[in-house]
């Protein structure tokens, strides 16, 4: 099979099961395509675990018992070889929501018995017929939003339940032109090689005006929330966001890669920072916090246009001594 073809139709054939699997068969379903020792990362408080049973143990049996019928509702899915390895592996990704009904309880909090969506975005490293390691990202506190639980004090842009690409068009279950992911990638270096540590020299809207179209969709997390065109994501993220922040590390990615219009990265982490205080409403916290970042990207033309972002913000304050649900089961 030429391109990326068996890889994406292993991810398929894993999503399919998954799909069957209910809480008890879910190790399984999981075990049947994934490696013995298989390295999967989850967001705040899932972590690092290995193998099928530990996974399907700490996270996809709890999910499933709280969210039933759950439905992958897929936005983006494409695949690339991975830029930071020297294009060694090849990585499948998935973007969209889990959607079910929340008929009991996650992690001691919700339970609205109605329909609820988690976002979620997925990597999945592909290697000799066998998934060997996954980064799951999933924004928790936007599900506990939907019940009405809210962590943190009000965000700065929208809370949205969020849709995927405005051109329809995420599903590369066909292999894209080599060219056109090729493309991709050099605007989201272009935009990481301009991020640097926010010191470009020019007023935070021209920088960004260099790698993103002016009518750029910002789809954030909760804590932050999506913003729509260059001027107000510029006023309700970023400019936020570098003012409350110094001493940031660089960037590094664990994998990078982009196939057609869509590209995309995570880290372990994407960077480090000290907070002077005021992102999110916070004050000021003593050492430097860790991010643990998903970005997924869609370009037109030679410019990002949009920009589905999953920030583990439970684990960033974690790293500075905050236990975000611990204080929401005690508040209940």
């Amino acid at each position: 099979m030429s391109g990326f073809q068996a890889e994406k139709a292993l991810v398929r054939a894993h999503y399919d099961a998954m799909a069957k699997a209910t809480p008890e068969t879910v190790g399984a379903a999981l075990a049947a395509r994934t490696a013995a020792d298989w390295h999967w990362r989850g967001m705040h408080p899932f972590y690092e675990q290995t193998g099928a049973a530990a996974v399907a143990e700490v996270f996809w049996a709890p999910l499933m018992t709280a969210l039933t019928r759950m439905q992958r509702r897929e936005d983006i899915f494409f695949a690339g070889r991975n830029e930071i390895d020297g294009e060694a592996s090849v990585w499948v990704i998935s973007m969209g929501h889990l959607m079910g009904l929340w008929d009991k309880p996650l992690l001691g909090l919700g339970g609205t018995r109605k329909i609820a969506m988690l976002r979620y975005a997925e990597f999945n490293r592909v290697e000799g017929g066998e998934i060997v390691e996954t980064a799951m990202f999933c924004d928790i506190p936007h599900l506990l939003m939907q019940a009405g639980i809210n962590p943190f004090p009000p965000q700065t842009a929208a809370h949205l339940v969020q849709p995927g690409p405005l051109t329809h068009d995420g599903l590369l279950y066909d292999d894209a032109p080599a060219e056109e992911g090729a493309k991709t990638l050099a605007a989201i270096n272009a935009m990481i090689g301009d991020l640097g540590t926010w010191q470009l020299g020019l007023p935070l809207e021209e920088e960004l005006a260099r790698t993103w179209n002016d009518d750029m969709i910002w789809w954030g997390p909760a804590g932050i929330g999506a913003s729509y065109t260059i001027e107000r994501y510029a006023k309700q993220h970023s400019g936020p966001f570098r003012a409350g922040f110094t001493e940031r590390s660089s960037t590094g990615h664990l994998c990078r890669t982009a196939e057609g219009h869509y590209g995309g990265f995570f880290g372990w982490p994407n960077f480090t920072a000290r907070s002077t205080g005021g992102f999110m409403g916070m004050p000021a916290m003593e050492g430097k916090g860790e991010f643990r970042v998903v970005d997924i990207y869609r370009r037109d033309g030679d410019k990002l246009a949009e920009n589905w972002i999953f920030i583990d913000i439970l684990h960033w304050m974690s790293t500075l001594g905050v236990d975000v649900l611990e204080r929401l089961r005690k508040a209940v």
